[in-house]
C-alpha cells in the first residue's frame, strides 16, 4: 500500500522507497491508546496500514474536539510539534486497533540529506495537506450541518460508517443530537 502511495507521486526513485520502508517500525496501537499526545512533544512520522486514527484536542470548557481522522493509506503525526519541536497541543487516538510504520524525525532529516527527490516529495505532501484543510475550514465555515454530513458522506463515506456518533458529531462541530436529527431527515 505505502509503496503504490509513494510511487504514484513519481519523484522516488524505487531504491529511496526500499530504504524508506527498511527503516520502519511497524507497531500495534490498540484501540484507545495514543500515537501523540497532548503535552508531549511528537517526534514521530506514521503511515497508517490498518485501522482509524483520531486527531483530536480539549477545549477551554474540557470538551474533546475532533478535528481530523486518519485511515489506512494515510500519513498521520501530531504535526505542529513534529515541525516545532515544543509539546503537542493535540491527541491522535486510536478508535480501532491500528497497525502503523513509523519514523522517528531524524530518519527523514537523513533521507532529506541523501536525496532532493525527499525534500520535493515532502513539500508536495505538506501542500495536499493544506488543501485538504482549507477546504474543511470553508466547508466548516460556511455550510449547513446538513450540507457538511452530505459532504461527508460523498467524499468519505468510509467516515459515516465506522466512526462512533459521538466523535463524528464532534469532528461536524454540532452535538450528537442534531446529527441524529440530520440522519432521520436524509435517510
Amino acid at each position: 500500500m505505502l509503496k503504490e502511495y509513494l510511487r504514484s507521486f513519481q519523484v522516488l526513485s524505487e531504491e529511496e522507497i526500499h530504504n524508506f520502508m527498511n527503516q520502519a517500525e511497524t507497531k500495534r496501537i490498540k484501540k484507545g491508546e495514543f500515537l501523540a499526545e497532548s503535552g508531549k512533544v511528537n517526534t514521530k512520522i506514521g503511515f497508517v496500514k490498518e485501522g482509524i486514527l483520531r486527531s483530536f484536542y480539549s477545549s477551554s470548557s474540557a470538551e474533546d474536539i475532533t478535528y481530523c481522522f486518519r485511515f489506512a493509506g494515510s500519513f498521520a503525526s501530531a504535526y505542529s510539534s513534529y515541525l516545532t519541536g515544543k509539546p503537542s497541543v493535540e491527541n491522535l487516538q486510536a478508535i480501532t486497533d491500528v497497525e502503523i510504520m513509523v519514523w522517528n524525525k531524524s530518519q527523514l532529516i537523513e533521507l532529506e540529506k541523501e536525496s532532493t527527490n525527499w525534500t520535493m516529495l515532502l513539500k508536495i505532501l505538506t501542500e495536499y495537506e493544506y488543501i485538504e484543510l482549507e477546504r474543511r475550514i470553508f466547508i466548516l465555515q460556511k455550510e449547513t450541518a446538513e450540507h457538511k454530513y452530505l459532504d461527508l458522506m460523498q467524499n468519505q463515506p468510509q467516515l459515516i460508517k465506522e466512526i462512533p456518533l459521538n466523535y463524528l458529531a464532534s469532528y461536524l462541530g454540532i452535538t450528537q443530537r442534531h446529527l441524529s436529527r440530520i440522519r432521520k431527515t436524509i435517510y
